[in-house]
């Protein structure tokens, strides 16, 4: 019988290195499209999971929006993505996205995928909200991410250039003379240094950091935490967004009902079957998911129970056009052809992230990152919906050509190895870790979620930083998503305005002078947070700094 990962036992026991020209960490959309652009050179493909299996790619249920219909351009694309962004997303790369995205579909396609099709052999075309065009790809109705994986995770399997290994967690970036030159990966029988002339971090999102979350386990925010350990800039952190309608039923996490149901018609409705957004926006069901988001909220805090009703919108096509939404509901004993589906907002993508230039490069020489991992600047305040797979498809693919391009050289394995003897932690024991997991989950749920306000915040932080000293010591989950919570915490205590996925009850409006990106490393945050306060300072600095 096999050991588990991080049995005591051999928890701690270095094992010989390895190493590669490129290591990505993280098989979603961004990691397999990275991976596979780099034909040439020596790649190690790490995965939590087993190839195809994990993180939120296959979770995506809406679909790739790219610009490919009549009427529509990626100009127009472009233009719906920055109005959805409140101010803060970066022009040029908003451009590269939309302007890529036709490509993007067409190397799909080539690999394999089975996009959905019109009766006259065209790509069926949905919309989703906030977009002004039918523009959203998807595949077998909503499952989209689940055919972008498949296809890439068989092209990988066929790739030559590629070695995978999975069941593998990543703790640690090595860092030698500033540069990063490797990793520590925890395996089965222990933890191995990995030597790589460059690392890629596509390790996904950190929606496990929420109590209430559409994010599968694996989300936890560990290549965000790893960069900032090691001196990252990172940007746009405060931005975090909780999709409108997951279904609010007793699960963890909540089951997803897709944008591309309010694109098709489904109305969010109250107990009475009143439309709650027809007095909030003028586009309503289609309005930003910010803004449906906090209606959705505001009721449900008044204690009013919300719905989406697409009884009329989709009826009896639901086994056809939505067959995963109607299969999960019919599993939890709603019909949704015939019933009122029960709504709650839940955290879903993290639009800030590890800092990157328009290549995927961080502000550390060695390292990459790139999928909801990165901030390119694409996704602002609000990211526009169905862009997340596109960004992960089109900047993937440009930051193979940059690697590939810079050809940095594999270091010294023997010099990473004895960087490795240096950090290599203990696991937390289990018990403890599922504690403070709760009790983080539970805290940012309650303080910096939808609303925040400045109060919320401070006790906020120093409650996590006191968890984080207690975890120092030990590697794995749950000391990254601590660290990833304070960090979110911290940014959104600096942020003193509302915009976005980001809304202080204590500042509710748009403040001109943020109207950036902000962009930090830990140490700078930590600094931010400890000045002018009356809490004792340097629990909270020294757990992150």
């Amino acid at each position: 019988m096999s050991e588990p990962l991080g049995t005591p036992a051999v928890a701690s026991r270095l094992l010989p290195p390895t190493g590669a020209d490129v290591v990505v960490v993280g098989t979603g959309v961004a990691g397999l499209t990275a991976a596979l652009s780099l034909p040439g050179h020596r790649v190690l493909l790490l995965s939590k999971s087993p190839l195809g299996a994990g993180g939120s790619s296959p979770w995506a249920q809406g679909g790739v929006a790219a610009a490919i219909g009549a009427g529509d351009s990626p100009h127009l694309h472009a233009a719906d993505t920055l109005a959805a962004a409140a101010g803060t997303a970066d022009p040029e790369a908003v451009r590269r996205l939309a302007l890529h995205g036709a490509a993007a579909i067409r190397r799909l396609i080539a690999l394999g995928a089975q996009l959905d099709r019109a009766a006259d052999g065209s790509l069926a075309l949905g919309r989703e909200a906030a977009h002004s065009v039918a523009r959203i790809v998807h595949a077998g109705g909503d499952a989209t991410g689940a055919e972008l994986v498949r296809t890439l995770a068989a092209a990988v399997r066929r790739a030559p250039w590629i070695t995978v290994m999975e069941g593998v967690a990543v703790e640690e970036l090595l860092v030698g003379d500033g540069v990063v030159v490797g990793l520590l990966a925890r395996e089965r029988r222990g933890v191995r240094a990995v030597a790589a002339g460059a690392v890629v971090l596509a390790t996904g999102g950190l929606g496990q950091l929420y109590r209430y979350t559409t994010n599968p386990a694996e989300c936890t925010g560990d290549g965000l935490a790893m960069a900032a350990r090691a001196g990252a800039a990172l940007a746009d952190l405060e931005f975090v967004q909780f999709h409108p309608t997951a279904l609010a039923v007793g699960e963890d996490p909540l089951p997803l009902l897709t944008e591309a149901l309010r694109g098709e018609g489904a109305r969010v409705v109250d107990g009475r079957g009143r439309r709650i957004l027809l007095a909030v926006h003028p586009l309503a069901e289609l309005a930003p998911r910010d803004v449906v988001a906090r209606a959705i909220w505001a009721e449900r805090q008044a204690g009013r129970e919300v719905f989406l009703d697409a009884r009329e919108a989709v009826g009896e096509r639901f086994p056809q056009r939505f067959p995963s939404v109607f299969r999960r509901c019919r599993e939890l004993g709603l019909d949704p052809r015939r019933e009122l589906l029960p709504v709650v907002p839940a955290a879903h993508y993290h639009m800030g992230g590890i800092a990157v230039d328009l290549d995927g490069r961080t502000s550390l020489p060695g390292l990459w990152a790139c999928g909801e991992a990165a901030s390119t600047g694409v996704h602002g305040a609000n990211r526009l919906a169905s862009n997340s797979l596109l960004e992960g498809l089109v900047f993937g693919e440009k930051l193979a050509s940059a690697v590939g391009e810079e050809g940095r050289a594999r270091p010294d394995g023997q010099a990473v190895w004895r960087l490795a003897r240096q950090a290599v932690r203990p696991p937390a024991r289990q018990g403890d870790a599922a504690a403070a997991r709760r009790r983080l989950r539970q805290l940012m749920w309650d303080h910096v979620g939808l609303e925040r306000n400045g109060p919320g915040l401070e006790g906020a932080l120093y409650e996590l930083a006191a968890l984080a000293t207690a975890h120092g010591e030990t590697a794995g989950e749950v000391r990254n998503l601590l660290t990833a919570g304070l960090l979110v915490t911290a940014a959104a205590l600096r942020r003193e305005e509302s915009r976005g996925g980001h809304f202080r009850a204590d500042y509710p409006h748009a403040d001109p002078r943020w109207h950036r990106r902000s962009v930090a490393t830990a140490g700078e945050l930590a600094a931010a947070w400890t000045q002018g306060h009356e809490r004792p300072a340097a629990p909270r600095a020294g757990a992150l700094a």
